[in-house]
């Protein structure tokens, strides 16, 4: 079991033997060991734990406050600090979330611990969805306000605004939507995508989209466009337009739907009795940040974890990761992301279920 500090160091590329890098972590665990105690009370009232509630083999699960669990981590120490927050909703969930008022109030200490421990050329990718004011048709800016303040407060730079438009959302706020027909169906959340350094790292060709029909037509079609000449809007059209690349470049509206419903988590949850979070994003977001973002080895942190949709993705593409969730539930139901049903029972204590799901582990 590594503490978090531990875990970020090991995870560093190092040309040492095996058993020093142990000798070493056994070392700072033993100095470090009455400050760092497994259990206690975050600034919640809720419990923290400063060791790994679960590890894998590229990244650790923490259950805590994360206003706790990320002072542990060294200044500049992660490469990607990918989340959803609570939202600002109108209607209280299970996982608690504040109001449009206080909203930028309670983010701001998290902001600035975000910014500490985010490398120099690091990344910070926030989803946050909008809100409606209580008793009527309009809309709250709360997420834009937190922009504002990470800007011009904490000393972010917004690298680019996206938005992720999920086809599948049902039509809400019903009264405004369904009922009265006021307005129209709220399928779009912002992402907010921000850096230290307006030149932090990233490549759009490794995340590249295939191309429409139209496009593929148009490539096969060289006199289409005449090089070397300006179209109606402006544009100039040189001889690289016509080049083939592995794809498309992305724009920054990403579609995909919201429906793991008979997916690996959610059968664990099920079969374990566990609450399924309510708020989950899907795999596709993670994936298209990790692979914009980061490269192999480097380290990524969801300080609102949730079902950890992050880290299982991470998992998989090989970055390593650290996970915080306050709620100890959502905890373990995300460990289904990860192990097998005989390998989740043992670790939540209770009989290994009959009717097993999947022989194999998710996430290798």
């Amino acid at each position: 079991m590594h503490t978090i500090r531990e875990f970020v160091e090991s995870s560093k590329p190092v040309k040492l033997h095996r058993r020093t890098i142990v000798r070493r972590a056994e070392r700072r665990s033993r100095q470090t060991m009455g400050a760092e105690i497994a259990m206690t009370q975050g600034i919640s009232g809720r419990p923290h734990r400063f060791s790994p509630y679960y590890e894998t083999k590229f990244g650790a699960a923490y259950l805590g406050d994360s206003r706790v669990l990320i002072s542990q981590l060294p200044k500049w120490s992660v490469d990607l600090i990918l989340t959803s927050p609570p939202f600002a909703l109108t209607r209280k969930k299970r996982y608690g979330n504040v109001g449009t008022r206080n909203y930028v109030r309670w983010f701001l200490p998290f902001a600035r611990e975000f910014k500490r421990v985010l490398k120099p050329k690091g990344h910070l990718v926030i989803d946050i969805g909008g809100a409606w004011k209580p008793g009527r048709p309009v809309k709250s800016l709360y997420q834009f306000k937190l922009l504002i303040a990470l800007c011009e407060e904490v000393g972010f730079h917004l690298a680019q605004d996206l938005y992720w438009f999920n086809p599948a959302k049902l039509p809400g706020p019903a009264e405004w939507v369904t009922v009265k027909r006021l307005r129209l169906k709220d399928a779009v959340d912002q992402i907010w995508w921000l850096v230290k350094d307006p030149f932090a790292k990233a490549n759009n060709a490794d995340v590249p989209r295939e191309y429409s029909d139209a496009m593929k037509e148009l490539l096969n079609d060289p006199n289409y466009y005449k090089p070397g000449r300006t179209r109606p809007s402006g544009q100039y059209i040189s001889n690289k337009f016509f080049k083939r690349n592995n794809g498309a470049i992305p724009p920054n509206l990403l579609e995909f739907s919201n429906t793991e419903s008979g997916g690996r988590y959610m059968k664990a949850c099920k079969l374990f009795n566990l609450p399924v979070h309510p708020a989950r994003f899907p795999a596709g977001i993670p994936d298209f940040f990790i692979k914009l973002l980061t490269k192999e080895e480097d380290l990524i942190l969801d300080p609102f974890a949730g079902s950890n949709v992050t880290g299982a993705t991470a998992e998989s593409l090989r970055r390593h990761w650290l996970a915080f969730e306050i709620l100890e539930d959502y905890v373990k139901g995300s460990m289904g992301r990860f192990f097998t049903d005989a390998v989740l029972a043992q670790k939540l204590g209770v009989e290994q279920p009959q009717n097993m799901l999947y022989p194999l582990r998710v996430a290798a």
